[in-house]
Order: C-alpha cells, then structure tokens, then sequence
C-alpha cells in the first residue's frame, strides 16, 4: 500500500523512459500487410484501409479526392442512405479522407460487431458505382463552400503558400476553382476508382481489443484483392520566383493572414528530428519564443505557430499566424527577430530543459491508447521508416545541445530563404 502521507517523487518527463509497444503484422493470401495492435480495456476497434490514391496519382484535379468521398454514396446494391444506415445501426462509425499520396477509409466500432460491417465496407471497395446524381450534390456543396471559404483569408493564405513553396501543378500546391469541380466527370472518377481501390495498392492498420477471428475475416472479406504494386509518382517542385506577397482579399477586412515558410527535407534527411526541437522551441508550443514574444509581450495575435509539414515526398517548415492588418508587418519583423536572437544566441538550460519536457510529455500522451500508437506506427511506416526513428526522436530530445540547435538556426533560420505571404 503506498504512503498516501507521503507526497510521490516528482520526475521530470525526459527521465522517463518511453517504449513504442510493438505491432502484430498479419500478411493476407493476396500479399496485403496489416499491422495491428491489440491493446486497450474497451470492446472497441478502428479498422484503417490506406490506398495509394491521393493527389500524386490523379492526372486531373479533383479527381483523387471526389472519387475517395463518394466511395460510400452508393453502390449496385444499396444507395447512400442504405449504406448510412447500416453502419449507423451498428453503432458505428465510417470516414474517408485524401490526402497527397494517401486515401483513406476508417472505421470505428465495437469489437462484436466487426464481423457485420466488414462486408459493406468490402462492397465499397469493390462495388462502388458513384452516382452521378451524387457526384451532382458534391460538386453543388463543394462549390458552395469554396464560395464561402474564398472570403476567408486564413483560406487563401493557405492556399497560396502552398503553390509558392511547391509549385500551383504540383500535388502539394495545386488547389481547386468552380471550374475544376464542374469539370469532373463521372466515368474519370470510375476509372480512377477501378484502377487505384479495385485493382490498387492497399495497407492496413488496426487497433483496439482485438478478436480472435481477425486475421480469419480478413482474409475472408479482403484476402483476393489484386494488391498491385503502385509506384509512387514524384512531381518536380516549382516554386514561385517572387518571395514576398501581400494579397488584398477583402478591401474591408481588419485582419491579415501571415505566413512565412521555406521549403525543407523530408523525414529521412539526418538534420529533420533536430530541427523538430529546434521548431518547438521557436514556435512550435504555447511556451515558445514566438508566442512569448508576438502573443504574450506584443500582443499582436491570438496564438503564432510554426511547424514541419508531415508530407512524404517533401516538407516545408511553417511560422503560421493572423493578425489585425495594422501590425502584419511588425509581427514579420519580430519573427525574424526571433530567428535572429536563435541564431546568434545560446539558448538557456532552463529553456531547453522546457522544451524536453514538453516534447517528452507529448510523446507519453501520443501514445496514450491504442489508437494513438497505431497512428504512430502509420506514420512510421509509411514515411518507410523503422521502429528505430522513435527511439532516436526521443534521443534527440534527452540530448540535443543549445550549440547544435544554435548551428541548425544559423543553417535553416535565414529570413532570405523564407517565402513572405500577408492576405488581407
């Protein structure tokens, strides 16, 4: 029995020692790789079927991401409200997303009932006709809400950043118009269909509490997909000539969209789990030196963010932030003031010790369940990582240096490098 009088030893989280908890790889008869991990004290389960049929694949805009909502609006045997209702009526819950290289559907359920969705959600794989009076209804909401979003500058600056750093024909930068969605058409979205979710490349990831049965239903409901091997397209980067834009969007709006961003290595590039602290020390927590200086002394924002983009083929690093129109241009000079202080001072022990802790205590609460850590395991595998890039983030964390991060600001925190955008 422990001493309730006596109060527990406080330990700092970079003490702790944090162990990713291991995975069960299942190999269908059709060569499909699951990864699964059965954890948890609930009877509940999330089932991830992962495609390669992103933006990288389509040859026309618009085309990976519609194909991928209407998956579950309609097949030979049931329409979009039957489909609805059956996963309703179990309790559970279907979403589908796109992504650049990715398309995804999940499912979230109950254990008991796996056995009675995973055959509707075969149908879709398989069986998905896409009406075209639901293609109509998509394009008619999707439009309407660009109309609504294009008043927003935060959306704009999002959609132009991208195009600067990446190029406006490439995957990362490409976005959509009325014109776009009207031109998609039903028999694009079935070819794309059969060729990258009937005949394509699938991966899957599970957790939860996990039945006995699975690998058996699996391989009952998925196990004679093609599974053909689909390469990944690489497009070349265009980024734009000119590196400082200011948009008027709204000639009456009172508030600008900031963002400043630079294009930067992906995952595999040996400077990319340093320069994760380094970030998170500029702007990358509520404690970091750009909310401290531009939110907290300043007070020109709400809340200042800078992050690493979690593409695959290519990342981009982010100072993200609105501001009122009057001090746009005083918020961009304290963010390279604050790269200037990185770059030309240590940071302190107390400082840095913040910082550790901090990543330590995200990386304790990302793996908090099973769902989190199967997350985890995704994004590992993948980016076609190891195991070993978890232990070395956290060994970057307990031992990065303030001289190390001093020299990755001098290499990476260079105003000139940095794409300048403010909509207004």
């Amino acid at each position: 029995m422990p001493d309730r009088k006596q109060a527990p030893e406080i330990v700092d989280a970079v003490n702790f020692h944090l162990a990713l908890k291991p995975y069960q790889k299942i190999v269908l008869k059709n060569g499909v790789e699951v990864y699964a991990v059965d954890a948890g004290a609930e009877e509940v389960m999330s089932v991830e079927w992962v495609f390669y049929a992103g933006n990288c694949f389509e040859e026309q805009n618009l085309v990976a991401a519609t194909a991928n909502f209407l998956l579950r609006n309609g097949t030979s045997r049931r329409n979009a409200f039957q489909i609805n209702e059956h996963f309703e009526y179990y309790g559970s819950y279907l979403n589908r997303a796109c992504y650049n290289e990715t398309a995804t559907i999940t499912l979230h359920c109950l254990t008991k009932h796996i056995a009675g969705l995973l055959p509707v959600v075969r149908e879709l794989i398989t069986d998905s006709v896409m009406p075209e009076e639901e293609l109509a209804i998509y394009k008619q909401n999707m439009k309407q809400r660009l109309k609504v979003n294009l008043k927003k500058s935060d959306f704009v600056a999002g959609r132009l950043i991208d195009a600067a750093l990446y190029g406006e024909q490439h995957p990362y930068g490409k976005y959509s118009s009325p014109e776009t969605f009207d031109a998609v058409q039903r028999e694009t979205l079935l070819e794309f269909y059969d060729k990258y979710y009937r005949d394509g490349k699938l991966i899957m990831f599970i957790a939860g509490k996990l039945p006995g049965s699975l690998e058996q239903l699996l391989n009952q409901h998925f196990g004679d997909l093609p599974d053909s091997h689909v390469e990944a397209k690489s497009a070349a980067l265009q980024p734009a000539s000119e590196m400082k834009s200011r948009v008027t969007n709204d000639p009456e709006g009172v508030q600008g969209s900031i963002r400043i961003a630079r294009p930067f290595p992906n995952r595999h590039h040996p400077d990319f789990l340093k320069v994760q602290v380094l970030n998170i020390l500029f702007g990358g927590f509520f404690g970091s030196r750009l909310m401290s200086n531009i939110r907290e002394d300043k007070g020109y924002t709400y809340g200042i963010h800078s992050f690493l983009h979690n593409h695959i083929q290519h990342s981009a690093w982010m100072i993200s932030t609105e501001a009122g129109k009057d001090v746009c241009e005083a918020a961009i000079a304290e963010v390279y003031k604050e790269m200037k202080d990185l770059r030309e001072e240590l940071v302190g022990n107390e400082e840095l010790m913040l910082v550790r802790n901090y990543m330590m205590g995200s990386i304790l609460g990302d793996l908090d369940g099973p769902f989190q850590i199967i997350a985890r395991w995704k994004n590992i595998i993948l980016n076609d990582l190891t195991e070993q890039y978890f232990y070395d983030s956290i060994n970057t964390i307990k031992t990065i240096s303030a001289e190390e991060l001093q020299s990755l600001a001098q290499k990476y925190l260079k105003p000139e490098e940095f794409y300048e955008l403010v909509v207004v």
